[in-house]
């Protein structure tokens, strides 16, 4: 289960940010798939969570966007994470203009969700 923390510049409009929302959870699980944590395409509550934030007065960024990803160590993930950022950044531009970043960090971890 990926948690993303999405950091913007307020002057990002809201429909670029609803967007965003819309299909950030269906793109971060496309990037972190792997054979310990296939992606079928149904989404379920808490498969990814996602947070917004926009940058505060005291925050530094030379980005209009920041995608920071966490999601568990596999060795299979692991092994290509740049090419799976690579790939992430790729689609997000697609429908997000201005300069984006995108970190992967994969720690060693572990769930537990309620039902």
């Amino acid at each position: 289960m990926p948690l993303v923390e999405v950091t913007y510049k307020p002057e990002l409009p809201e429909t670029v940010l609803r967007e965003l929302g819309e299909w950030l959870p269906h793109l971060v699980s496309t990037a972190v798939e792997c054979p310990e944590e296939p992606y079928d395409g149904d989404l379920q509550p808490g498969d990814v969570e996602i947070r917004f934030r926009p940058l505060g007065k005291f925050d530094r960024s030379g980005l209009d966007l920041l995608i920071e990803i966490r999601s568990k160590y596999f060795a299979s993930r692991a092994e290509n994470r740049q090419e799976r950022c690579d790939r992430l950044l790729a689609d997000v531009e697609k429908f997000v203009e201005g300069s984006i970043g995108v970190y992967l960090t994969l720690p060693i971890a572990a769930w537990a969700q309620s039902d």
